[in-house]
């Protein structure tokens, strides 16, 4: 069983581990978010080619 001491211990040594975090300013947020979007864009146009190519050839295949 841990003591209170042990909690109250782990809650102040979690905002002294919080105080010590960059936090990513505006910009850096809005182009991390972009390049995300993109990347999951281009993956979903990919994705989108790869299924039509793999359709076609499947339908070619089996008539």
């Amino acid at each position: 069983m841990k003591k209170p001491n042990a909690v109250v211990k782990f809650f102040k040594d979690l905002v002294s581990e919080v105080k010590k975090v960059v936090w990513p300013g505006k910009k850096q947020v809005l182009n991390n978010t972009a390049v995300v979007l993109a990347v999951c864009f281009l993956s979903g146009v990919v994705l989108f080619a790869a299924d039509s190519i793999f359709g076609l050839l499947l339908r070619l295949i089996t008539g």
